[in-house]
């Protein structure tokens, strides 16, 4: 018998109380799992954000527009291999009102160019260079709605108003989850070229984004462009395409942030379930303590059972919780908001080191909590508590 096995069977000594703290702590790493799931699944583009690619936008806002020229001029630029530029149309399925999804018209050649994770088959990429009211559509977006190849479907506009027929002419994936697979792409020309568009917006994009040969030069190369537009009427702002996203982000970056603190809390509270039932056992054994030093035991021995027991409650919680968690939040939660809504969560999955912060600190903090019982019951004069009963 070492102290460290002591320490294990001592849980057993209130079977019905330990189970429900290991519940406790369960539900708790399950919840904190769940939250900060949800804040990696929206920050999941920046994550893996391509460092060769710079976007350049209007310099007071995205919602701004740039005249179509300077995309001519940033692929001429020096250091710049490839350049293409997008437009948020704004749509929605009639048939589907209530899913959300981008609706952005670019340049097909060149998009495919700079966004080089796309992957399309080559008949399917052939047919939509080809086909000027054709769509290309994300996997996830096609089966969530039901589309397939060759299909004739109708997007209602929001910012361009009317209703714009289109053909699916690709489904495509993407090797990395730079792109989102919800997304419906479509003709920028199609777009431009049509009379319901009003004459202030032709020639007008939201945004251009290049690929450039040396990406330790993008913050350069965006200066030097910044630089270069500052003298026309329309001036830049130009970034990584890391920084591009979190300035999307920048509109939900407070309720990103309440998410964050209350996953934290979540562990906290935990804290406090793990420091209840110790001090409540420490209380209970206060006899079996004092038999304990008066035997032989160190004050160190009776703080490393106190604290042994509620690492180890802990850790029979955590295990049990990422148990819990992986099936409820990837097969469960993941793949429903996947499937529904997975225009803002394209990839709901669980991160290695999210599992791995949920362990180590429900580790941590029942250790913490266990410090002000262990300190108490290491300082226990042998002969009050010998004389203690109950």
């Amino acid at each position: 018998m070492t102290l460290a096995t002591l320490a294990a069977k001592n849980l057993l000594r209130n079977r019905f109380r330990t189970v429900l703290t290991i519940l406790g702590i369960s539900m708790s790493i399950v919840a904190f799992v769940f939250l900060r799931t949800i804040v990696d699944a929206w920050t999941v583009g920046i994550e893996y954000a391509a460092k060769d690619r710079i976007a350049t936008r209007h310099k007071i806002t995205y919602v701004m527009s740039l005249p179509r020229p300077y995309a001519e001029k940033i692929q001429n630029w020096p250091g710049v291999a490839q350049a293409t530029w997008c437009n948020w149309f704004g749509g929605k399925d009639p048939n589907h009102e209530s899913e959300f999804f981008a609706t952005i018209a670019v340049d097909p050649e060149s998009f495919l160019e700079v966004y080089d994770e796309i992957l399309v088959p080559d008949d399917q990429r052939a047919r939509w260079l080809e086909t000027r009211h054709g769509a290309l559509v994300g996997d996830a977006l096609a089966k969530k709605l039901g589309w397939k190849v060759g299909d004739r479907i109708t997007i209602q506009g929001s910012i361009y108003a009317g209703d714009w027929e289109f053909e699916v002419s690709g489904i495509y994936t993407a090797e990395r989850r730079s792109v989102d697979r919800s997304t419906f792409w479509f003709h920028w020309n199609y777009l431009n070229d049509d009379p319901r568009v009003v004459p202030s917006a032709k020639d007008q994009v939201g945004w251009i984004v290049a690929r450039i040969d040396d990406p330790s030069q993008a913050a350069r190369i965006s200066k030097d462009l910044d630089d270069h537009f500052a003298e026309e009427d329309v001036q830049t702002l130009t970034m990584s395409e890391r920084a591009m996203g979190m300035s999307f982000l920048g509109m939900i970056s407070a309720i990103l942030m309440a998410v964050d603190v209350v996953s934290v809390v979540i562990l906290l509270i935990m804290m406090l379930i793990v420091g209840n039932t110790i001090a409540m056992s420490v209380r209970e054994r206060t006899h079996e303590f004092g038999a304990l030093r008066a035997i032989g035991f160190l004050p160190g021995h009776i703080a490393f059972f106190v604290v042994g027991e509620a690492v180890t409650i802990a850790t029979a919680g955590g295990l049990f919780g990422l148990a819990l968690a992986y099936p409820f939040v990837e097969q469960g939660v993941g793949r429903f908001l996947e499937e529904n809504v997975g225009g803002m969560f394209p990839y709901f999955r669980i991160e290695p080191g999210t599992a791995a912060l949920a362990f180590g600190l429900s580790l941590a903090l029942a250790a913490v909590a266990a410090l002000l019982p262990a300190r108490g019951a290491s300082r226990l004069d042998v002969v009050q508590a010998l004389r203690r009963v109950g």
